[in-house]
This record gives structure tokens, sequence and C-alpha cells, in this order.
């Protein structure tokens, strides 16, 4: 077991150094169902390349009650978290967690969609530990009044944190407010399955306060049956 030093580990971070997260994130509706699963497989660099910050592996069941349009979401993540700079030591977690995911249309250009999860906690060296999250998305196109095939679109995200304990171990503690994010972007609609974003987002801690890139590819189609 590795046992971590958080406040330490902060505070060797280069906050003026631009990292990178590639992403590809999945939502696959079974057909003539309400159920499918989604979830997105992450590469996180504190530099860009070669100094890993994370690994995440997530996946869950969901479910989509009829004329809802909301998406409710039962999910397992994997994550190996790195320190920064020349350090190899990692340490690990496991994660359980619930969903909500409500899109919203404003006028005829405005999507948005509200994002509720709550999550389960097993970090390696620490006490069980929970926590809220809220992120609210929005997509503008641009060259099209809707998000179909070759649009090009604006897109913005702030994601808040909440921790659902402040004691987590041998006697250390973290404060109740986790971290906050906030991402500006442009994307791409390849087609009615396949879309891609390129982003800048900025991430703040209550121990320091990091940009990161952000090229994601996002993947929904549905799988069939055969008869």
């Amino acid at each position: 077991m590795i046992v971590v030093s958080f406040k330490s580990v902060f505070a060797q971070i280069d906050e003026s150094q631009t990292g990178a997260w590639y992403m590809y994130f999945y939502n696959h509706q079974f057909e003539d169902s309400q159920w499918g699963i989604q979830g997105d497989f992450q590469y996180r660099d504190w530099q860009g390349v070669g100094d890993m910050e994370q690994v995440i592996l997530r996946s869950g069941l969901t479910f989509t009650p009829k004329d809802s349009g909301v998406m409710f979401t039962l999910g397992y993540a994997n994550i190996t978290s790195g320190q920064f700079n020349d350090s190899d030591e990692t340490f690990g977690e496991n994660r359980i967690y619930q969903e909500a995911l409500i899109p919203q249309k404003l006028g005829s250009r405005f999507y948005l969609t509200h994002r509720f999860r709550y999550e389960q906690r097993f970090v390696e060296s620490q006490d069980f530990r929970t926590r809220y999250r809220y992120n609210l998305f929005l997509n503008v196109p641009i060259n099209k009044k809707e998000l179909a095939p070759k649009a090009i679109f604006a897109a913005f995200y702030n994601e808040l944190f909440i921790n659902g304990e402040t004691q987590i171990g041998d006697n250390r503690t973290v404060e109740l407010f986790d971290r906050n994010r906030t991402y500006l972007g442009m994307g791409y609609v390849l087609n009615s399955t396949i879309r891609f974003q390129l982003g800048w987002m900025n991430q703040k801690t209550d121990n320091w306060g990091k940009s990161q890139w952000q090229i994601s590819m996002h993947h929904n189609f549905k799988i069939t049956s055969n008869k």
C-alpha cells in the first residue's frame, strides 16, 4: 500500500503548466429498450504527454423512463492517479456512482444538460468517502440551428464538487469544497453518432489551480439484436 501525502503533492504542482486530457465517451442504447450502457475512458497528463495524472475507466447501466428524456445511471469507475513531475508512484481508487442526466432546450439553439452525480469512493489509504457533483453543460450550434451532422458548435460547462465527509482517516481532513471545473471549447458533429470537441478547462481545488486542454470523442449509437 502506498501512502500519499496529498498536501506535499499539491504543493509541488506547477500551476502555470498546461496539461491535457484525452477522452472517449460512449452511450449505447439497447434496441427497443429503455435500458443501455454509458461510460468513458480517459487519460489525463500533467504536462500533455509523459507525466500521467490519471487513468479513468468508467462504465454504467442506464435507464430512461418513457417520455421523460431523463437518463439514470448506476455505474462503477476504476481510477489510477499519478503524482506530478518525476515520481512514478501511483494510488488507486474504486468508485460506485449514481447519476441523473436531464436535457433541456432553450429557444432554437441553446442545448442545456444538467448532470447530478453521487459517488461512493474507496480511495487507497483513506477511509470511505462520498462526493456530490453538479455539472451544467451548454452547447450552442453556430452554422446550423440544431446539433445536426456537420454542425460546428460552441461548448461550455461548469462542474462543482462537494465532499460528503471531511475526515479521511489517520487524522487527515479535506474541505467540504473539493473542486470546480470551468470549460470552454468548440465541437463538430461528424454524423448522427459521433461528435468531437477541443477545449480548455481550468480546475481549481482547495490546494491548487491548473489548466488543461481537453480532446474528446463522443459516441452515441444503438446496439441492435439479431432477429
